[in-house]
């Protein structure tokens, strides 16, 4: 396993749909655990293969503890050619930033619900039923596979602000807004 770069917004390649993975690969499951360990050393929550310059339809997941006495992580996920297979219709506010938005985080509303269909690193199909925060942490990801940010959901520049790059996740973004309690987390 080895640490991989981010690639920052700035990049037309995040502006690009992601190809399908016809195979699952020696390579692919190597680029999987690479992920992996470039999301957790980024402090991430999640994390396309597009980020890390490969443009294949790839993405890992895996929520934070629910609260700060925890020390629980949710399950990881690594989903191979991911798709929403259903969307609720309620819609929730939340605090997003992105490892390759670095210093930004926006109010953007998602799906509450989402069921995602995919395969898992060996070539298992998947369907994961996802819901809060593991929702929006999802439709983030899929979205990269498709070449949005988060970013492209805001549509009032008063929902995104500029935070110390790094700090995405901490209470200083939470202190910014009014009426949100919670600290957002780094989605990728």
């Amino acid at each position: 396993m080895s640490r991989r770069e981010i690639v920052i917004h700035d990049d037309p390649r995040l502006r690009k749909k992601s190809r399908r993975v016809r195979k699952i690969t020696p390579q692919v499951q190597e680029l999987v655990e690479d992920m992996i360990e470039t999301m957790r050393s980024a402090n991430g929550i999640g994390l396309a293969a597009i980020q890390v310059g490969v443009p294949k339809r790839i993405i890992i997941v895996q929520a934070p503890p629910e609260d700060e006495e925890s020390e629980e992580w949710g399950p990881l996920y690594a989903v191979i050619n991911p798709k929403l297979a259903r969307r609720s219709r309620e819609m929730e506010e939340g605090i997003e930033g992105c490892l390759s938005v670095p210093g930004w985080v926006g109010e953007v509303t998602r799906h509450g619900i989402v069921t995602v269909k995919g395969s898992d690193v060996k070539g298992r199909p998947v369907r994961i039923k996802a819901e809060g925060l593991l929702a929006r942490i999802f439709q983030h990801e899929i979205d990269h596979c498709d070449g949005v940010l988060f970013i492209d959901h805001i549509d009032d520049p008063e929902k995104l602000w500029p935070v110390t790059e790094g700090e995405e996740e901490a209470a200083e973004a939470a202190q910014q807004v009014p009426g949100v309690e919670t600290k957002p987390d780094v989605l990728a």
